[in-house]
């Protein structure tokens, strides 16, 4: 099954973009967890645009967890969604756990009978897990209420519930249809600062304990990093964002060009968001 981050840039893929740009590196089917990292308010649409693309062009169960109730839609998404069947739409659970023992509940609770009908979920989204771990105050007043010596502890309890609630979702996937591809995971993590790491495709995590036990757990890191205004201004848009990623979960591959500053795998795209908000995506 394609990556589903690829499949979003893909789909969201600039209209300037060549078709030889769209040939990029499969993810390893044994590795299906990534993690955004960066701007809070990017990663959400990114999960949303996730979220959406899995339901109406691969046709899966999506359950999206976040303590921020939905109120709207991304530009682009609404723009798309006249054309998306609302049985698509019905594939998509929001749930709006508030605290981390909330969300711990709730992943646990996908492996109920009750939740594998009438099919598993093939996709779990976790939108903020900062506001899930930090301390009263550290992330507007997070109600989980863990200092900074437990985040750790709790980001690796709450990673290793979900790549195992993923590899029984699998199980009950292939025990249903062996063709069917794995249930995957993708979460958002803004570490404190919003700093969301070093280019090219490698954010360090030496400074932040929590990014670093999240690492071990998420097999591809999805960095967000806002490009400078000029680059915008030049070029008559509201917003330009480098994404990188990278991690043990991208497949061994050569670059079409030159990739000797990235690790191997590695991917390059640029987000251009012009003022009406709309989202296109172009594979560097």
């Amino acid at each position: 099954m394609t990556d589903i981050l690829t499949l979003v840039f893909r789909t969201f893929t600039s209209q300037t973009a060549g078709s030889e740009e769209l040939t990029v590196p499969p993810t390893s089917p044994a590795t299906c967890s990534a993690l955004l990292v960066g701007d809070a308010g990017l990663s959400r649409s990114v999960l949303l645009l996730a979220a959406v693309t899995a339901a109406s062009e691969m046709g899966v169960r999506v359950v999206f967890f976040t303590q921020t109730r939905i109120q709207s839609l991304p530009p682009c998404l609404q723009k798309r969604v006249p054309s998306v069947s609302p049985e698509s739409l019905k594939k998509i659970q929001f749930c709006y756990p508030r605290t981390m023992e909330e969300l711990l509940q709730q992943v646990a609770g996908l492996h109920e009978p009750t939740n594998t009908c009438p099919a598993p979920p093939s996709l779990i989204v976790v939108d903020g897990l900062e506001g899930y771990l930090c301390g009263p105050g550290e992330c507007g007043g997070g109600l989980s209420g863990f200092h900074l010596g437990e985040q750790p502890v709790q980001a690796a309890h709450l990673s290793a519930l979900l790549c195992d609630s993923a590899a029984f979702l699998t199980r009950a996937l292939r025990s249903r249809s062996p063709s069917s591809g794995p249930c995957r995971v993708v979460a958002s993590f803004q570490p404190p600062g919003g700093d969301g790491g070093r280019a090219p495709g490698e954010a360090s995590s030496a400074a932040d304990p929590t990014l670093q036990v999240l690492d071990r757990y998420f097999r591809v890191r999805c960095t967000l990093d806002r490009a400078g205004s000029y680059e915008a201004a030049a070029a008559g848009l509201h917003e330009v964002w480098n994404i990188y990623l990278s991690g043990t979960g991208l497949a061994e591959a050569s670059c079409a060009k030159d990739c000797e500053d990235r690790p191997a795998g590695a991917q390059e795209w640029k987000l251009f968001i012009p003022p009406d908000g709309f989202m296109e995506f172009k594979l560097v």
